[in-house]
């Protein structure tokens, strides 16, 4: 298995400088990839805190992969257990369903396929998730267990 590069539980600083721009420019309707906004209900001020996630679709369904690991947004989410999604004038409120480890390391491994196929995305994915084109499903389990994974449903 192919170790992450980063300790998790915070974003590196690059990706905080990033959020600071990419949430405008989702308000503005600007497709950013699988970007989208998500917002959720702080779980000690009932605050609404918005923050921009990646959305993936694996057969019909979708997903949200916390990059970095327990951040704000995994443990706000995991305690109200519904968010809006937002993109331009889009917004969808869903329900999210975090998955066990074992539930969703196949999506995880479904979703890189392609990634782990282009140098880039093969960089990306060793980097952050610490899976390579040649990892077993254990170690996608172990991706899992360090990654929370969320499938979400329309409310």
């Amino acid at each position: 298995m192919a170790t992450p590069l980063r300790s998790l539980s915070r974003a590196p600083v690059f990706v905080r400088l990033a959020n600071t721009l990419i949430p405008a420019l989702l308000r503005l309707g600007m497709p950013l990839d699988n970007m989208i906004l998500l917002t959720v209900a702080g779980r000690k001020t009932g605050q609404p805190r918005t923050t921009p996630v990646g959305l993936f679709k694996l057969d019909g369904r979708r997903y949200l992969f916390s990059t970095f690991g327990e951040v704000n947004w995994v443990r706000n989410l995991r305690a109200a257990g519904q968010a809006l999604l937002t993109r331009g004038r889009g917004r969808e409120a869903v329900s999210a369903l975090e998955l066990s480890p074992e539930a969703a390391a196949p999506i995880l491994q479904g979703v890189f396929a392609p990634y782990l196929a282009s140098p880039i995305g093969r960089m990306f994915a060793q980097a952050w998730y610490g899976v390579s084109p040649h990892s077993s499903a254990s170690d996608f389990i172990a991706a899992a267990r360090r990654h929370p994974v969320f499938a979400l449903h329309p409310s």
